[in-house]
């Protein structure tokens, strides 16, 4: 028996107002979800400009929009609307909002926040205002993001992402005079385009947790530009700690990258054969016509049709091509700590095949839908090592999970029950943590953090939310392609076996992984 989890890193800001069990994540002993990550979420919304924030979330966390232009029920301007609209919904899971620096810069500076351009006085104190407010209605903190990754569908950057040192200290002061506690950011380079910044940022951050008297947390992840940044990162907010300002550095459970095949993005979206079946065929006949052996040669003999430079996406994945050395077969149940051997090319050499031929192969697998990994971060060794340090860190907080986001390429909302099968239980190329451990780290730690302290621990006169857990049976399955949001969408979920119940202010809303229809979760409102 564990407490329920709380995921304090998701993006279900949208999909809150018309779905009510939140999955992946409910399936995962996930009780309190936190959304509005990243310096992106839906309020304030100026009426007319809904679908460019929708275009602004497609781009940073990949979740399609037409899925949320139709989805989205909205009926609110204000984000202390948009928190009594969702307050009015009854969940499987509670849920908390952080107000997000992009919606607030738009809001304000209209086109000019949208572009990027420096905030006057004038614009910092209304951003400000907008900010206070949100905390003082209930958001739990604010976010940004300034890293260059983050892109609108346009090829804008976020909102915020080269804010000046005035503007996010206002910010940050705002919402600690609402009464919210945690200020959340995409540092620069935080994705490994910069090496230099990542600790340039840690700077600012310091005196701004030690001013404001809140909790700051970044993302961290190993980038292979520096394998080993983010043990300075580490030790500058161990520092941080002891000189007053809480630094928290957030971190992933496990490689952080990219999932490729025939379901969503792979190599050979860009053929002319692939892009003529895929127009012309159902999902279903489409798997099948993959497996012919004509099929599968003129696919593999063909050269890519020109990319659209101004498709986000487009292009992207067309790198798996040149990727085969480090694109690694999961397998059912997955294995994300996979050796040399486990990779594309060298299932290649052992087949006696072109790495092009094997991964075509190994995605026609599970009726073409079976996906490979490409750890593009937490991965420069090759092993956990890295990510074992950072999770047993006294100053780093498990997140990243991206919950609800980047639908066609991560699956991450699984943490939870990768933690307890992967890192307590069957981790074999290293050492393993203490089941008590990783159950704190994402419970009480996490909860903590956002001063949640009603929840994350099994006691009297806490919050009922728990879950009961067969241990040896607890398995984690491979991922898989759903087509089930709104407008026909697809987003990539994984499934678990073994949580015999997960229970939300006492009631079960979870038996044996089944959806029981119990929605006892909530809105989880702060400072108010």
């Amino acid at each position: 028996v564990a407490p329920g989890f709380v995921d304090i890193h998701t993006h279900y800001d949208g999909q809150v107002s018309w779905d009510s069990v939140l999955e992946p994540s409910s399936n995962h002993g996930v009780t309190t979800v936190v959304a509005g990550n990243c310096g992106v979420g839906f309020a304030p919304v100026r009426p007319g400009s809904e679908e460019w924030l929708i275009a602004l979330m497609e781009g940073v966390e990949d979740i399609p929009g037409t899925a949320l232009t139709e989805g989205i029920t909205w009926g609110w301007e204000s984000y202390a609307e948009y928190l009594d609209v969702i307050g009015r919904r009854e969940l499987a899971v509670d849920f908390g909002s952080q107000i997000a620096h992009g919606t607030v810069r738009a809001y304000a500076m209209g086109e000019r926040g949208a572009r990027n351009e420096a905030a006057t006085p004038e614009d910092i104190a209304a951003m400000s205002r907008l900010v206070r407010e949100a905390a003082e209605a209930g958001a739990l903190g604010f976010s940004s993001s300034r890293t260059i990754a983050h892109r609108a569908m346009d090829g804008e950057p976020v909102p915020g992402t080269y804010a000046a040192e005035d503007e996010l200290f206002a910010l940050g002061r705002a919402m600690a005079a609402g009464g919210a506690g945690v200020f959340e950011l995409a540092p620069q380079g935080a994705a490994g385009e910069d090496i230099v910044a990542p600790k340039k940022e840690l700077e600012w951050m310091q005196r701004l947790g030690a001013e404001i008297d809140c909790a700051l947390s970044f993302a961290l992840i190993q980038v292979d530009a520096d394998p080993n940044l983010w043990r300075e990162q580490l030790d500058i907010s161990a520092a941080a700690h002891e000189a007053g300002s809480r630094l928290h550095p957030q971190i992933a459970a496990r490689p952080f990258g990219m999932l490729l095949g025939f379901p969503g993005h792979h190599a050979f979206t860009h053929r002319p054969t692939y892009r003529r079946l895929k127009a012309e065929c159902t999902r279903e006949e489409l798997a099948a016509r993959l497996a012919e052996p004509a099929v599968r040669q003129a696919i593999l003999s063909e050269g890519d049709l020109p990319i659209d430079p101004n498709k986000l996406f487009d292009g992207m994945f067309a790198l798996a091509q040149n990727v085969t050395e480090r694109l690694y077969y999961l397998g059912e149940p997955p294995n994300y700590e996979p050796t040399d051997e486990d990779t594309v090319a060298a299932i290649a050499r052992e087949r006696g095949l072109d790495p092009l031929a094997a991964m075509y192969d190994l995605m026609l697998e599970a009726d073409a839908g079976n996906m490979l990994m490409f750890p593009m971060f937490n991965y420069s060794n090759g092993n956990h090592d890295a990510i074992r340090e950072m999770m047993t860190h006294p100053a780093g907080v498990l997140g990243l999970s991206d919950g609800g986001a980047h639908c066609s390429m991560i699956c991450d909302a699984s943490y939870p029950t990768f933690l307890l099968t992967h890192w307590a239980r069957d981790r074999h190329r290293g050492d393993k943590l203490p089941l008590e451990y990783v159950v704190r780290k994402q419970s009480h730690d996490t909860a903590q953090l956002f001063g949640l302290t009603d929840r994350g621990v099994v006691g009297v006169g806490k919050k009922a939310d728990l879950n009961v857990i067969d241990m040896d049976a607890l398995t984690l399955h491979a991922p898989r392609m759903a087509f089930d949001l709104p407008a026909g969408g697809h987003r990539l979920v994984q499934g678990a076996s073994g949580y015999d119940a997960t229970i939300v202010s006492g009631v079960v809303t979870r038996r044996h992984g089944a959806d029981t229809g119990a929605r006892p979760g909530r809105l989880v409102r702060g400072a108010r």
